[in-house]
């Protein structure tokens, strides 16, 4: 498995090049900390930017794509480390609340809540963060995420904007419904899809 990620040797001037490596997108940040840096790694790199073509994914999609367990997501791990960090603790246990009040409105009236927590922090925020939580134990070279930005996405893909998974704007009452649940079963310790 590991030689998929392997690269010739030699090519990289030790402490001194930076290795710039491209991915679709950032889930759950498991393949880069368990393997893919730590490889990268003993090439001696100065640094290493993993820069991903889609931005942080925040929200559960259920359109499709299977990402329907919020605490599964390297952004909404970040989100919740940095509210914890900063003694914002009382801001997650009061949307917790209110997303439990939203689950009982009927599903057209519903606001996704979850929204608010991130709204505390600058994307480059969570980046860095995110950067933290999946830099490998003893890493030696500096590491740095760079997301494509929603403006960027939507530059790119100007007649495509399915971005409910980036900015938890859902098309469909259903979509803001399995937000408010998703994060009131990541609060109850429910290890479940939200729909």
């Amino acid at each position: 498995m590991n030689l998929v990620y392997d690269i010739t040797y030699e090519t990289v001037k030790k402490g001194v090049d930076n290795l710039v490596i491209v991915d679709d997108s950032i889930v759950r940040g498991t393949t880069l900390k368990q393997s893919i840096l730590s490889i990268l790694d003993r090439l001696h790199p100065k640094k290493i930017i993993v820069v991903s073509s889609a931005p942080q994914i925040r929200y559960p999609d259920c359109y499709g794509i299977d990402m329907a367990v919020l605490g599964r997501f390297t952004a909404f791990e970040a989100c919740v480390s940095l509210l914890k960090q900063r003694h914002k603790e009382n801001l997650i246990d009061d949307v917790y609340e209110r997303a439990k009040a939203e689950l009982e409105k009927p599903k057209e009236e519903q606001v996704n809540v979850v929204r608010e927590l991130y709204a505390q922090f600058t994307a480059d925020e969570i980046s860095d963060k995110i950067a933290e939580l999946i830099k490998p134990k003893g890493l030696k070279a500096e590491l740095k995420l760079i997301y494509q930005s929603i403006e960027g996405l939507h530059q790119s893909c100007p007649n495509n904007l399915g971005d409910w998974y980036f900015t938890g704007k859902y098309p469909t009452p259903g979509g803001i419904r399995v937000s408010n649940r998703a994060f009131v079963n990541y609060m109850e310790g429910k290890n479940v899809r939200a729909y």
